[in-house]
């Protein structure tokens, strides 16, 4: 006598949750501003009706949970976060082979990241490497403000400079890599010897000094320039600098996580992320890189590319898995437990 409510009970529950499946679902890794990660994730759930999961981690910590997880992959879109990163994650085999049909309309330097990475991620933002600095403890303390990799060294900056920890932040390997760059491996690490004196913290995200710097938490933050005209637009006491000798760049990247549960969803995100009025977004969220459609909308505060010192970043030596690795533990050997 109760089979036929017991089905009908059933057949309902079935008929309410085919809409829920028919709908979607995303699971998205986002290293960008958190601010920004929201408004994409809203954004995209408004246009397709396909809901969002959304988590924010920097590069470094989200490469290792993607790393982790490979035997049973649970997401499905890493988005944001510096490239070289992506790059070891294409070399990995931990992303999917995509073209998007938007590729040949991106500015050439997202497509030649697309092209290192054997078309397993690309380039959706671009942004320099420099300082940012308070402009009222600097007056305070009487102290010039930087302009070049070796002012950083001075002892008038002792406990007064702010980066990232690179293992767990993309913006402070990217720093790394470009000192050695500049320098050279060993005149590097002896210059970051020396920095290590006057370095007060470092920071978990590639975000924190440039928002540390602007609140008088410390009086220098090494990162990327656009995280402090952020701050600056907020109305904060901060300023920002390339440096002299030349500084690196990152190129912000996206990959589709292989094996990840929702593979459509995945490229409809991928193919979204890559409009030009998606991108022109960006300056909502609070961030300011240059983006990698050409049609995107560029903020007036942006850092402007072609006025700073770029080196020629070899993204090919240094996204891979190899030197990075090598790179973070000689600095977690020589530099990050090194006493003051």
């Amino acid at each position: 006598m109760r089979v036929l409510p017991l089905l009908a009970l059933v057949l309902f529950a079935l008929a309410t949750a085919a809409p829920a499946r028919a709908q979607g679902r995303l699971v998205l890794y986002c290293s960008a501003l958190i601010d920004w990660c929201q408004i994409m994730s809203a954004e995209f759930e408004r246009r397709t009706g396909i809901k969002v999961a959304m988590t924010q981690k920097g590069s470094g910590e989200t490469l290792a949970q993607i790393r982790a997880e490979a035997a049973n992959p649970r997401g499905d879109v890493w988005w944001g976060g510096t490239g070289d990163p992506h790059l070891q994650m294409a070399e990995l085999g931990l992303s999917e082979v995509y073209r998007s049909p938007a590729l040949a309309t991106l500015h050439p330097w997202a497509r030649r990241q697309a092209e290192m990475g054997q078309f397993r991620t690309v380039g959706i933002y671009a942004g320099a490497l420099g300082f940012a600095f308070n402009t009222e403890l600097l007056a305070k303390k009487k102290i010039a403000a930087p302009a070049c990799w070796s002012d950083l060294l001075d002892a008038k900056f002792r406990d007064e400079i702010q980066i990232a920890n690179p293992a767990s932040s993309g913006t402070a390997y990217t720093a790394i890599a470009t000192l050695v760059q500049i320098m050279g491996e060993e005149p590097a690490f002896a210059y970051l010897a020396k920095l290590h004196a006057n370095i007060n913290q470092y920071t978990r995200s590639g975000v924190a000094p440039a928002r540390n710097t602007a609140r008088g938490e410390t009086t220098v933050g090494i990162g990327f320039m656009h995280d402090a005209v952020a701050e600056a637009l907020e109305g904060f006491p901060v300023a920002v600098q390339g440096p002299c000798e030349g500084t690196g760049y990152e190129i912000g990247s996206m990959s589709i996580i292989k094996g990840g549960p929702n593979p459509e969803s995945a490229k409809a995100w991928y193919e979204f992320a890559l409009k030009p009025d998606v991108q022109s977004l960006a300056s909502k969220g609070k961030s300011y890189q240059v983006p990698s459609h050409p049609e995107a909308v560029l903020p007036d505060k942006a850092p402007k590319l072609d006025r700073i010192k770029l080196i020629a970043y070899d993204f090919a030596k240094y996204g891979t898995s190899a030197e990075r690795k090598r790179l973070i533990d000689r600095w977690e050997k020589e530099i990050g437990g090194r006493p003051k």
